[in-house]
């Protein structure tokens, strides 16, 4: 039977959003910390910045069916020589992943430059992965290529070195420190 199914980014987006506003709402008025105030400004951002990327990396969605599957094979899809085509189509990953390396030491203060870049370059590795994922099950023409690994870390590093440059001068380490959470095991 050959089919193409469209799931939209709003019918999956949207209602992950709305569970975290319903989550987020619930712990501000209980108090908990790391849900008041500037804290709850940070998570409000991390997951507005989670769904921009995701939607940026997985949708729109489509699943193919039969004739209508792509036919190459997934091996095709992975480009896993570094740097061959290299371009100025790996700036918009760079930027794509500036904020991750910005947030992550604020809400988890114990993170250091590694441990930061390293979560980046992990990230990047699972939604490679999960792209590759997508088109062995979807067939929907996701590329995994190992100069967006290569971008999203650098992005992550770049966000981390602006962060603690940012947290260098006084008024705005004092504007960090506010949305930051109280302790790194909130």
């Amino acid at each position: 039977m050959n089919f193409q199914i469209h799931i939209p980014t709003a019918a999956i987006l949207g209602p992950a959003l709305a569970v975290f506003a319903l989550v987020a709402l619930v712990r501000h008025r209980r108090g908990l910390s790391g849900w008041q105030g500037g804290s709850l400004v940070l998570r409000v951002a991390t997951a507005l910045y989670a769904a921009a990327v995701i939607s940026l990396t997985f949708f729109p969605l489509w699943i193919y069916g039969e004739e209508y599957r792509n036919q190459a094979e997934w091996i095709g899809q992975i480009q896993p020589i570094p740097l061959l085509l290299a371009d100025i189509t790996m700036a918009p990953n760079v930027i794509m992943f500036m904020p991750l390396g910005f947030i992550l030491p604020l809400l988890l203060p114990r993170l250091n430059r590694s441990r930061t870049v390293l979560a980046c370059a992990l990230i990047s590795l699972s939604i490679e992965a999960a792209q590759l994922l997508q088109y062995i099950v979807f067939a929907n023409g996701r590329a995994v290529d190992v100069n967006d690994l290569i971008a999203n870390t650098v992005g992550g590093l770049l966000g981390y070195t602006v962060l603690r440059a940012a947290q260098r001068g006084t008024a705005t380490r004092r504007m960090l420190d506010k949305v930051s959470p109280p302790s790194a095991t909130v």
